[in-house]
């Protein structure tokens, strides 16, 4: 029986093949040599070989019943190349100049593309973007927990004691001692990174850095960097691949035979593959978009590959990426920050607020955060001081987290909580945070965190009182406090915090307000 015709249209579509792919299938296929024979005349190593065949099988499936068999594939490409000479002269040192001159080709092109998506940032309130690199560049260095913090298993008490005790009522829960590593230390480590975060942790911001040291040849220059929005990705129309993704991203670069071009280098190894922002992906598209990464970053192996998504956000399996966490800004980086900021405007200003950060230790708490030091720079910047009433701040920073970071990017977030207004998510944070406050609990158990809620929710109207809902419910609640706001912090397994004292108190305080005017 022939091969479908619906095979030969596929395969048609990449009749470009590389000089290596025309020569493995020719040999293979058209003159029946085995893979060793193979292998061992193209100087590469058979699982090499394999990998390449594996993913032309994986490509040209007929009518979705799974891979072309192989011999009806040797009958077709034996047809199709057999009027070409074996190209048994064609040297490893040609292939692997073809390949070098390919790559700088493609960097060159899509340098233009790659400063335009990543070379700068605008967050929050900024009047116009920033660089991100260079000399008036913003960047901080990042670092990487390489243990998840929220899967130590850990009990209350040693977390105490990892905290600062004569320190402890300051910056105790924001200091607990964990090894650290610098993220691009992390990613030269492993060849698929999954990067998990809090809100406004730095997440996207580090992929940028990445593909801009990149693009720039500081790092991994002799790959292409390809960034990837996967929320753009998955409502892309008529829900492309992501090899088609790209390459009409890529388009507009000048990159001719674009899809061509791209599959070579991923099929070489030469692609640094950055996949921003998987918690970002809708509900209905997150099975499919999940498979798609697995096929793809199985298939491309050989590329290097980073994923973030914010920590909790769903329990992801990529059995083949390690799992490591943004850590929070210390000192240092703060200070490198701060100076970044105020450098181009005003550097006395910026020596201020450092020295306003010194002096004022629950504000320098929440300058750990990224996204929350970003707002103190912006609130220092119009009045040169932080407010003398300092609640006024501390709700600015919980308006960012609870409704208008996501909000300023058009996130929209799967709400296990609908029922719950900002209103009443205060109400309920502020009921947690003043019952642990009074009883000294820094650190509380899931289960006791959970039961807090499920009282919560008892007393809303229309709550639903069976026992088991109520408790799914509130698990729900907890988890999506933290993913979407980053307001409750799982510090190790099963042991819950806010996520900055501050926030704790503030809470705490607004809740014995709320009572006595009640």
């Amino acid at each position: 029986m022939s091969i479908p015709e619906d095979f030969l249209k596929q395969l048609e579509q990449y009749s470009e093949l590389s000089q290596r792919e025309k020569q493995v299938f020719l040999e293979i296929f058209g003159r029946s040599k085995d893979r060793v024979q193979v292998a061992q005349e193209l100087n590469i190593s058979e699982s090499n070989l394999s990998t390449c065949l594996t993913g032309i099988y994986k490509k040209f499936c007929i009518n979705g019943n799974g891979p072309v068999k192989e011999s009806r594939l040797r009958e077709y490409l034996s047809k199709r190349y057999s009027h070409q000479k074996p190209s048994a002269h064609l040297t490893t040192d040609d292939i692997d100049d073809s390949i070098d001159n390919l790559v700088q080709e493609i960097r060159e092109q899509v340098k233009p593309y790659i400063k335009e998506k990543c070379g700068t940032m605008r967050v929050l309130d900024m009047p116009k973007p920033i660089e991100l690199t260079g000399k008036q560049g913003i960047y901080t260095n990042v670092n990487i927990l390489e243990e998840i913090t929220g899967r130590r298993r850990l009990k209350v008490a040693e977390l105490m004691q990892n905290c600062d005790h004569d320190n402890f009522e300051r910056i105790g829960l924001s200091q607990i001692k964990q090894k650290r590593v610098s993220g691009l230390e992390a990613v030269q480590r492993h060849s698929k990174l999954m990067v998990l975060g809090k809100p406004g942790a730095g997440k996207t911001t580090f992929l940028k850095y990445l593909a801009m040291q990149c693009i720039e040849g500081k790092f991994q220059a002799d790959r292409v960097p390809l960034f990837i929005t996967l929320k753009d990705f998955a409502e892309a129309t008529k829900q492309p691949d992501i090899l088609k993704f790209i390459a009409q991203q890529l388009s507009s670069c000048g990159v001719i035979h674009t899809s061509v071009k791209i599959e070579q280098l991923l099929q070489q190894g030469k692609a640094l593959v950055l996949l921003d922002g998987l918690d970002e992906v809708r509900e209905e598209d997150t099975k499919r978009v999940l498979r798609i990464i697995r096929e793809f970053s199985d298939v491309f192996h050989a590329n290097q590959f980073v994923i973030t998504c914010r920590i909790a956000a769903k329990e992801y399996t990529f059995e083949s990426f390690t799992e490591v966490e943004m850590a929070d800004f210390d000192e240092k980086q703060i200070a490198i920050f701060a100076q970044n900021w105020f450098q181009l405007t005003d550097p006395v200003k910026g020596k201020r607020f450092i020295q306003k950060l010194k002096d004022n230790q629950p504000i320098q708490e929440l300058a750990s955060s990224p996204l929350l030091l970003t707002l103190l720079c912006l609130v220092f910047g119009d009045s040169g001081d932080f407010p003398a009433n300092r609640s006024e701040l501390y709700k600015e920073g919980l308006d960012v987290l609870l409704k208008k970071w996501d909000a300023k990017r058009n996130i929209e977030r799967d709400q296990v909580y609908k029922n719950l207004s900002l209103q009443r998510k205060e109400d309920l944070l502020s009921q947690i945070g003043l019952t642990t406050f009074e009883k000294k609990d820094y650190f509380f158990k899931q289960k006791t965190a959970e039961a807090y809620i499920a009282d919560f929710i008892r007393n809303l109207r229309d709550a639903d009182l069976d026992p088991e809902g109520l408790k799914l419910d509130s698990e729900a609640v907890l988890k999506s406090v933290e993913s979407q706001h980053g307001l409750l912090v799982e510090r190790a397994k099963g042991i819950y915090s806010f996520s900055h004292l501050t926030f704790h108190e503030y809470f705490a305080a607004r809740e014995i307000v709320n009572l006595s005017s009640g």
